[in-house]
């Protein structure tokens, strides 16, 4: 009987030390979900491009769930952008419904062009930053996330550099290279 007392003391000792310690980690878990809804809020609330008063946030464990609604789907996109960013984020639910969905086609083409740009950048970047390939004497074209490469290179070797750097380019589909090399012995 002695051990049969004692080891009902001995297991509720444990289940209430193990009750008092999942408390402390919801709790914890609760107050930075807490903090990370705070975060959320406020930075849909400080960016002009949003009607943050229709974006509802809640947070479950790290992961934001947006609810509500936007006016087209470059807004959806930007509060999940602005949302996934933030410190502590782990992942987002984006459930924001696109009022205006006709203008899913305009926005898309400028999300299109938009990314298109930021590949012409960063490949014309690319090589003028390189001291092997002559980024003056490439123009970088880009439309639908194909680059087309046109212009002069001094060899072979660097018109396949200026091929690979481009292709491995982030958002680039394909690549077209129209470079030439310049015969350097016929202009002697």
């Amino acid at each position: 009987m002695k051990k049969s007392i004692l080891s009902m003391i001995v297991a509720t000792a444990i289940t209430a030390t193990s009750l008092n310690v999942n408390a402390e980690n919801t709790w914890e878990g609760g107050a930075k979900d807490a903090w990370i809804d705070g975060k959320a809020e406020s930075t849909l609330l400080f960016n002009g491009n949003l009607n943050s008063f229709d974006i509802n946030t809640d947070v479950k464990n790290g992961t934001v769930i947006l609810t509500g609604k936007v006016n087209n789907f470059v807004d959806k996109a930007l509060a999940e952008e602005l949302v996934a960013s933030l410190e502590g984020v782990t992942k987002v639910d984006n459930r924001l419904t696109v009022i205006d969905e006709k203008t899913h086609e305009e926005d898309s083409k400028m999300m299109q062009s938009l990314k298109d740009s930021k590949i012409e950048t960063v490949v014309k970047s690319k090589f003028l930053f390189d001291s092997q390939v002559s980024g003056l004497d490439i123009e970088v074209e880009v439309k639908n996330g194909i680059v087309t490469l046109v212009g002069e290179v001094e060899s072979d070797s660097e018109r396949d550099l200026a091929f690979t750097m481009a292709k491995n380019t982030n958002d680039v589909t394909s690549v077209v290279n129209k470079l030439k090399v310049t015969d350097l012995v016929a202009s002697n």
